[in-house]
């Protein structure tokens, strides 16, 4: 396995941003629990609740974002920003119709939203409160994802990060406004997430209008490109659909467990931000994998992209690692000074183990999904995988272990966190045979229009 020169180094340029960027995702979500610990168990539930349904819409921007780069990388790695800001235009206009459906649906249907994942009426409640103000917000972080997702396609990670702190950081001291001065509650959180994402898009709108290479372009969103709307239906889609229904399903989850108990909502709220920070490492390994193979890939480098990929797991796998020792570690200082019912405790600290292993599957399958497939096009075989593992095996078997053999709590969330295992040998089998190693740049692009 040979590698160019400096290649360790300019992972850690794109990787430490990104991490940065994630730490502070975090950090965000842990400061919301921290505060609305505060307020109650229930706020506490009904906002985890409530963020099941808007990550649906993450998920999709999500996949849409990866698309986005997979073809930004790729014709960056060729020198045609041109291409890249189509790219881009079509990524928005998509973004903005499903943004647009999605803040509908919170802001007319909030009720109705909360009572498919709980039947209690106070966290119904406290859930759609939260959706209906949140819903401006998120239109604004349709558009400020996928131009940054643009931006990242050409390794301007720091750009990115730098915007996201801005509006993370805005986020944070919005809360304890909201919460503490203005006793929001759990409508303070919504309230300054909407505002965050406002502030962070017209931030994006400032850098598109002084920057020379990526640029939000009206005419670009609502002209059709034949070829490279072709190629984005094609490569997109899939990965879309992917990131999509994997957030349905880790909603299920959520359900599931919804309908069971409410203590553990309150548990798994807490462990979604605890995971989340034991994954910062893999998940920046991940985003920098699909830049630095896409830009290999479109530069016509196969061989470097595969040895280059085979080195980009090895170091996920290590961080992921990494992560699971870090949870192990904080498990006695999360669980004592969570604001939990002793049942609610109890849960928590299961999961908690739990997690300490599962996301050394995590540091596996992300990097390989989201990063090295879609870098080199092929967003299909990751959707197929996580549709197997996700909605033939986890998902029913969760709900067979929930509410027709009624097994115990715990064991109906280790069942549930079964996913990863079972698609690891899928993705490693996959991913040795460089079937996924394609370039997907077109010669003649720049004459067809």
């Amino acid at each position: 396995m040979k590698l160019e020169k400096g290649f360790y180094r300019y992972v850690a340029v794109l990787t430490l941003p990104i991490v940065v960027q994630n730490i502070l995702d975090s950090a965000v979500n842990m400061a919301d629990v921290i505060m609305l610990n505060y307020v109650g168990q229930s706020s506490i539930a009904a906002v985890s609740l409530a963020t099941q349904i808007t990550n649906l819409f993450f998920w999709f921007l999500f996949g849409s974002g990866t698309g986005m780069t997979m073809l930004g990388s790729q014709y960056w790695g060729r020198g045609n920003t041109d291409a890249i800001n189509r790219s881009l235009g079509i990524s928005l206009r998509y973004s903005l119709i499903f943004s647009g459906i999605s803040a509908f649906l919170c802001l007319v249907f909030p009720s109705f939203l909360m009572r498919i994942y709980t039947p209690d009426q106070e966290l119904i409640e406290l859930g759609s409160r939260y959706l209906r103000l949140f819903a401006p917000g998120i239109l604004a972080w349709g558009v400020s994802y996928t131009f940054l997702a643009a931006l990242r396609s050409t390794g301007r990670v720091a750009v990115c990060t730098l915007v996201e702190t801005l509006a993370l950081i805005l986020n944070v001291g919005l809360n304890a406004l909201f919460i503490f001065s203005f006793r929001m509650g759990a409508a303070g959180v919504a309230a300054a997430t909407a505002l965050s994402r406002v502030i962070e898009m017209l931030v994006c709108f400032a850098i598109s209008m002084r920057s020379r290479t990526v640029k939000i372009r009206l005419s670009y969103i609502f002209h059709t490109h034949r070829v490279l709307e072709k190629d984005f239906r094609k490569m997109c889609f899939p990965a879309i659909a992917n990131d999509f229904t994997w957030g349905l399903a880790v909603s299920v989850f959520s359900l599931i467990l919804g309908h069971r108990s409410s203590d553990a909502v309150a548990a798994n709220a807490i462990i979604i931000v605890v995971r989340n920070l034991g994954c910062v490492l893999c998940y920046g390994v991940a985003g920098a994998t699909g830049i630095i193979l896409g830009q290999y890939l479109g530069a016509g480098k196969i061989r470097e992209a595969c040895d280059s990929s085979r080195a980009l797991l090895v170091l996920s796998a290590l961080t992921g690692a990494l992560g699971g020792l870090l949870i192990y570690i904080l498990t006695p200082f999360i669980t004592s000074r969570a604001n939990l019912t002793s049942t609610a405790l109890s849960y928590l600290l299961f999961m908690l183990h739990v997690n300490s292993f599962y996301i050394i599957g995590t540091a596996v399958n992300t990097p390989l999904i989201a990063g090295v497939f879609r870098a080199g096009g092929d967003s299909r075989t990751g959707f197929w995988i996580d549709l197997f593992s996700m909605w033939v095996w986890a998902v029913p078997a969760g709900l067979i272990a929930a509410f027709v053999l009624k097994l115990d709590i715990k064991v109906v969330y280790l069942v549930l966190c079964t996913d990863e295992l079972v698609k690891m040998p899928v993705c490693l089998k996959y991913f040795f045979s460089d079937k996924w190693a394609k370039n997907i740049t077109r010669k003649d692009l720049e004459v067809e229009r």
